[in-house]
């Protein structure tokens, strides 16, 4: 009679656990990543009061069974469902990410020990680094300022900003690229504006003007114009400079194609000031900038002509020598691979880190720490220090979106309900026993 007591003493303390962890699942069911658990039961062991024989071949007695008294019910094992992937949430806030890919896990960082989550709700701290939400820092690696590649070693914190990365240098331009259409009706010329860049950023403007100076050649196809300078402004201020050129450009109607003395794509422009002063840090080192003119049309009655910085360069696959400001960092976004990417005010975008994840040969093995942090235990398998990209994972990172709980309500009312009745059961075992014990103590009366 003591036995069953005991026994649902047993099952009030399992069900009382298995309630416990239902509780905490539907107390996060809105946190961040929160991986649900769940709990099964054990029975704890039997008291054998008659051990099994077997058949007895002499006396002709058949066989007996063991008889065994089972002492109760205890906590078997408390599982977290972590390779189970909660929705996703959309927030537009570039520094929330999402890992698509279960067996995947940010590496973080907290007073010296490493950590790693699910949880992608990171933010900005004074310094600029990258942390969680309780600050510790999250991990990855740094780019080589010599190349701009990353450089796939051993982790380290990230920083969004740091005096390495908060501007871009300026760079002086040395072509420009002019496009649209020239008047051929006009006497008066067709005026065009050059901006450009000295080799400290500062910005400049000087106007030119394009004019016919008449026809040649025997068939009558070709106009020659005369391009003249003007003086320049820097930084929108008036200057000594000003800009000059002896060169003249071609218009072929049979080809609808304008050149320099009709061998060449660019006229060249030279920048001076009145003492002749080479200045050494605009355009070239002889402070000429070249101007691409193959671009232009001759329109009737039609004027509009665009700049673009910098002259084509086919090998390059772009526009070289356009030059730029300084550029100060104004934004920084994560692409799916997780670089940091980082964006400037002189249109400038570099990587400035990425981040790091790891895998786990049992990531059910991981032990929660609290903050949505795990660490590693030797039954997770360990953490190399190094991490992988997460394309190595075949899955990919989210900006924008938060991966959320993965707790089923449904299943954890249901679970509710049925811990509730054991517990109740359980709880029925003691009063009978308790009912019982009270007649066996009234026989004496």
């Amino acid at each position: 009679m003591m036995r069953s007591l005991f026994s649902g003493v047993s099952g009030i303390r399992a069900h009382q656990t298995r309630m416990d962890v239902i509780g905490n699942n539907i107390a996060n069911v809105n946190t961040v990543a929160y991986k649900s658990q769940s709990m099964t039961f054990n029975e704890v062991f039997y008291q054998t009061t008659q051990t099994a024989t077997g058949p007895n071949a002499t006396t002709g007695r058949g066989g007996t069974n063991a008889k065994q008294i089972g002492l109760g019910s205890s906590v078997g094992a408390i599982s977290t469902s972590i390779t189970s992937e909660g929705s996703t949430e959309r927030t537009d806030n570039a520094t929330d990410l999402a890992i698509t890919g279960a067996n995947a896990f940010f590496i973080v960082s907290s007073g010296g020990e490493t950590f790693f989550t699910r949880a992608g709700n990171f933010t900005r701290d004074e310094a600029g680094a990258l942390v969680t939400q309780s600050g510790a820092n999250v991990m990855g690696w740094q780019v080589n300022p010599e190349t701009g590649e990353v450089v796939k070693d051993k982790v380290s914190k990230l920083y969004l900003e740091s005096a390495d990365t908060k501007y871009t240098m300026p760079e002086k331009t040395t072509g420009l690229t002019l496009t649209g259409n020239i008047n051929s009706s006009s006497d008066e010329g067709t005026t065009a504006t050059l901006n450009f860049y000295d080799s400290l950023g500062s910005s400049y403007q000087a106007t030119i003007k394009i004019k016919r100076t008449g026809t040649s050649g025997t068939t009558g196809s070709q106009v020659t114009y005369s391009v003249e300078g003007s003086s320049v402004t820097k930084d929108g201020e008036k200057t000594n400079l000003s800009i000059l050129t002896n060169d003249t450009i071609t218009f072929n109607s049979d080809t609808g194609v304008f050149v320099k003395n009709g061998d060449s794509d660019n006229i060249t422009f030279t920048i001076e000031d009145p003492d002749g002063t080479n200045l050494g840090d605009i355009g070239n080192d002889n402070n000429e900038i070249s101007v691409n003119v193959s671009g232009l049309k001759m329109i009737k009655d039609k004027t509009s002509i665009n700049q673009t910085y910098g002259i084509y360069d086919k090998d390059a696959g772009g526009y070289v020598g356009g030059g730029k400001a300084a550029g100060t960092m104004t934004s920084v976004g994560i692409d799916t691979s997780g670089r940091l990417v980082a964006s400037y005010s002189n249109g400038d975008t570099k990587y400035v880190g990425q981040i790091a994840v790891t895998e786990f040969t049992n990531p059910a093995g991981l032990e929660k720490v609290g903050e949505n942090l795990y660490k590693a235990t030797l039954n997770s398998g360990i953490f190399d220090g190094e991490g992988k990209e997460i394309s190595d994972t075949a899955g990919k990172i989210q900006s924008g979106v938060l991966e959320m709980s993965n707790v089923d309500l449904a299943a954890e009312f249901t679970n509710m309900i049925t811990t509730q009745r054991g517990y109740q059961a359980n709880s029925r075992i003691i009063t009978v026993s308790d009912t019982l014990l009270d007649e066996l103590i009234n026989l004496k009366r």
